[in-house]
């Protein structure tokens, strides 16, 4: 039985059946519940002597599965706010959580100030907001007052996650992300191993850190949100749910958690200017340190109160630490020193180091969200994967694994292991060194500074991960030791060292560096990590072993490695005196950790790269059949080519063609072109003209009818479109060449001989002289309309199908455009021009086809069109009779 319409039909039903399967698959198919989140005011108690009230704005989301879920508090990041987290706790309550988020003390709406995650402070916020989740009918209890709950968040709010844990035994698992376990040892850094009192000031990150400038920076609080009203807390009130806590923007009962001018809408006092919303014990800690560049007891011991160092043995739930491979402010060494801890309490730790960090990178925002809801199914609700199981390891690296050869993007592939080695590696390797001891000076007042890296400009730069360095050391401020030539690659997982020996005297500030050296780029500083210290200088060479900042990295056989020990670098506080040390190595091999252990994934072709082509093949073999059967089709309206009309240059008849829409550009179009006529195609904008004339080149089907060329009928690649010329839709060159070289590319493209081109002929019409030798890019749109023509008319074809050629010329190039264009005709050859100019078609174009929304209106003789003169001699225009016959008025 024959399907009607034939195979082609038969193939557009089933498609669209398809199409309209999937579309109602696509429709019915369940979405994720839409949560809202609830705004509330939490009042807490806080201060080391429990009597500061402090008002917290927080979010509530319920559980999208309804009844008792266990729940997740969601805690921003520096200089954030607890709008900060608003996707991340709407997707978790759609996984079937409780969330609950909040802007910390200081920040936001929140009353109170910043206290840097006190115990005192922040810390017995948190514990209020655990007694808040534990009245809530949404939570799941594991006893009167003790809800089942989940601590998460990034930075400060990993931080905060680390202390809660440790003072409060009702958190039942965390997932602290780039966050510290010594704020004392992160802002005074010092790779000997002598601790922060004789560390470098990191003070790019510290200015950052303290300063008001901290809530300027924030991309979703502070100042950058709110204004001034961020700053003194005078937001406007919204509006939201008002159980167990009142409506946002209601004062608090007390004034003592506020910050000095908060709620008053006053103008910032010198104090909130200078350090923001900082307790003003830890304003003077940071002015004094800073002004300094030296760590004093005071601010080790007040930093490390707010650190997990402070609380060892104390954090004992289940811990997913999460640090980013791009951090010059919490390195890796800081999630490693928190799983050693963690994991001597006998709590599960897993470690993953990702592809990100405050310095950019890729951020692998869904692959964070996938591990911290995968954490949380198998500690908060006892479902989920297990330990090593693939989707959740002991330890996962992320590692570069080339780029999709579709997208050209970067893909990330994740390496995993069933244990933790620590930073010392799984196993060690050496390479060697070699270098001579070297001179290296401190430039007086630290200027000009060697660069690693710049804090914010990685997300500046779009947050580029790979080997993306800016490293730069100044000459005569850095020694350099190099290895020769790798034999084999070799893969560095953890932190490296190296022994080295500074000569000289006094105190020498340093930076230690590892680069990656091809053979014709640049050297890559890893993440740009450095390693400060600060060392005693000696004559007779004081030795020194220097921890490398810990990376993971692929050094390809043939690359080089090579550590640079600098006197400055931009992120940090250096001497302001003069001085001149020696460096040489104490040592000449630099140690390597690695682990053998993790396990890359394979990194085959994906899927499509197979699979397309065999759709390909599939789509090819359809369009053949169908191909084929359109071409019997086109056999049974009549003979390719038509003797009768064999010396007419152009006959259409019946010609269709519609929209996607289904309107019709052409509808019935019928019309005779002979030879000798200059033929006008007329009709307003949407008439369907550019549409006839791409169907006459053959570079669209009709669905109706036909149109013949000297009796041929048009089809793509059909013979007799070789004596067709054309200039449709305005002109293509290749700016960078000439015209005349234009001209004979396109020429030599159509395969066929240079003397059959008439080239000389056609450059006479074009009339450019000189500037056929000029590029293209600097002609006038004049020049180009004219050397488009002269395009149009190599090789002179028989049938000259012109769009708007006047378009762009003045007033004595058309007058010669005219003349070029009767004497063409007038040698047996046929011109068809489609322009909106009138009175030009009226003086040059013996005959006129008018169209009107798709169909013929007239089409004859102009003089006919015209008709016959009045007795003055005057006659109506073209323009008016236009008018008249698509019914406009005039």
């Amino acid at each position: 039985m024959a399907f009607p319409g034939g195979r082609r039909a038969l193939a557009i039903v089933v498609t669209l059946v398809i199409l309209m399967a999937a579309g109602v698959t696509w429709a019915l198919w369940p979405s994720g519940p839409v949560v809202k989140g609830r705004d509330l005011v939490i009042p807490v108690v806080d201060g080391p002597a429990d009597d500061q009230r402090v008002d917290l704005d927080a979010t509530f989301y319920p559980p999208a599965s309804g009844g008792r879920a266990p729940a997740v508090l969601l805690a921003h990041g520096f200089g954030g706010s607890k709008e900060s987290m608003r996707e991340q706790a709407g997707r978790l309550a759609g996984q079937g959580y409780a969330v609950l988020t909040w802007s910390a003390r200081g920040f936001g709406r929140s009353t109170g100030q910043i206290a840097l995650n006190s115990p005192d402070y922040e810390v017995k916020d948190v514990r209020g907001l655990i007694d808040w989740l534990a009245k809530r009918p949404e939570v799941r209890l594991d006893a009167p007052g003790d809800p089942r709950v989940g601590i998460a968040g990034g930075s400060y709010g990993g931080a905060i996650a680390l202390m809660a844990a440790a003072y409060d035994s009702r958190v039942d698992a965390i997932v602290p992300q780039i966050t510290w376990y010594d704020l004392a040892d992160a802002l005074f850094p010092d790779a000997s191993g002598k601790g922060p009192l004789n560390g470098v000031f990191k003070k790019m990150w510290a200015g950052i850190f303290f300063s008001a400038a901290a809530d300027r920076l924030a991309p979703d609080g502070g100042l950058g949100a709110g204004g001034l009203a961020g700053l003194t807390g005078a937001a406007a009130p919204r509006g939201g749910d008002t159980s167990g806590g009142r409506e946002t923007g209601q004062a608090s009962a007390q004034g003592s958690g506020q910050a000095s001018g908060q709620g008053s809408g006053r103008t910032p006092g010198n104090e909130q200017v200078q350090c923001g919303r900082f307790l003003p014990q830890i304003c003077e800690m940071y002015q004094k340190v800073a002004e300094t560049g030296r760590a004093t007891q005071e601010a080790v011991d007040l930093l490390r109160r707010s650190s997990p160092i402070s609380v060892p043995g104390r954090i004992k739930v289940p811990t997913l630490l999460i640090q980013g491979q791009r951090d010059s402010l919490f390195p890796l060494s800081h999630a490693d020193a928190n799983a050693r801890d963690i994991a001597a309490t006998g709590a599960p730790v897993e470690v993953a180091w990702f592809n990100g960090g405050h310095d950019g990178g890729d951020g692998e925002a869904d692959w964070l969200s996938d591990r911290t809801t995968g954490w949380f199914d198998r500690y908060l609700k006892g479902t989920g994967s297990s330990a090593g199981d693939g989707d959740s390891a002991a330890f996962t690296v992320t590692r570069d694994g080339g780029r999709d050869p579709g997208t050209r993007r970067p893909v990330l592939l994740h390496a995993t292991a069933d244990r933790y080695p620590g930073l010392p590696g799984g196993q060690r390797t050496t390479v060697a060194l070699q270098g001579p001891q070297q001179p290296i000076a401190n430039p007086a007042g630290g200027s000009p500074s060697s660069i690693s890296a710049v804090p914010g400009l990685g997300g500046l730069l779009g947050g580029s991960g790979g080997g993306a360095s800016i490293a730069l050391d100044m000459p005569g401020q850095a020694a350099a030791f190099e290895s020769a030539p790798l034999a084999r690659p070799a893969q560095v997982t953890g932190s490296p060292t190296v022994k080295i020996r500074v000569y000289g005297t006094g105190e020498a500030t340093l930076f230690a560096k590892l680069y990656d050296v091809s053979g014709g780029s640049l050297p890559v500083l890893p993440s740009s990590l450095v390693s400060p210290l600060r060392v005693t200088a000696s004559e007779a060479g004081t030795p020194v072993t220097v921890t490398l900042p810990a990376i993971d990295r692929r050094f390809d056989a043939g690359h080089r490695m090579r550590v640079v020990v600098s006197t400055t670098d931009l992120g940090y506080s250096t001497p302001a005196a003069p001085a001149v040390y020696r460096v040489a190595l104490d040592s000449p091999t630099l140690e390597l950790p690695g682990d053998a252990a993790l396990l890359t994934p394979a990194t085959g072709p994906a899927w499509w790269t197979w699979a397309m082509p065999l759709a390909a093949i599939a789509v090819a073999a359809v369009l053949l059949l169908t191909g084929r059967a359109r071409r019997g089709a086109e056999g049974g309206d009549g003979p390719a080519v038509d003797a009768e009309s064999a010396e007419v240059p152009l006959v259409i008849s019946g010609l269709g063609k519609r929209y996607r829409n289904g309107e019709k550009a052409v509808d019935g179009l019928s019309f005779r072109v002979e030879k000798g006529q200059v033929l006008g195609l007329l009709g307003p904008n949407g008439a369907g003209k550019t549409t006839t004339m791409r169907m006459l080149m053959g570079l669209i089907h009709p669905d109706e009818g036909e149109i013949r060329i000297f009796g041929t009928r048009v089809r793509p690649g059909a013979p007799v479109l070789s004596r067709l010329g054309s200039f449709v839709e305005g002109p293509g060159f290749l700016p960078h060449l000439s015209g005349r070289a234009n001209l004979e590319l396109y020429w030599q493209a159509t395969g066929r001989p240079p003397q059959d081109a008439h080239m000389e002929e056609a450059l006479e019409i074009a009339g450019l002289g000189a500037a056929l030798e000029r590029a293209v890019r600097t002609y006038s749109q004049g020049m180009r309309q004219r050397l488009a023509i002269a395009q149009a008319m190599l090789g002179l074809p028989d049938l000259l199908v012109l769009d708007e050629p006047t378009n762009g010329l003045d007033p004595p190039q058309i007058a010669e455009m005219r003349r070029v264009l009767k004497a063409y005709a007038e040698r047996g050859r046929t011109v068809i021009v489609s322009s909106h100019m009138l009175a030009e078609v009226e003086q040059t174009c013996t005959h006129v086809v008018v169209m009107h929304r798709g169909r013929l209106v007239s089409a004859g003789p102009v003089g006919d069109l015209l008709g016959a003169p009045a007795a003055n001699g005057a006659g109506p225009r073209l323009e008016d009779v236009f008018l008249d016959l698509i019914g406009e008025s005039r």
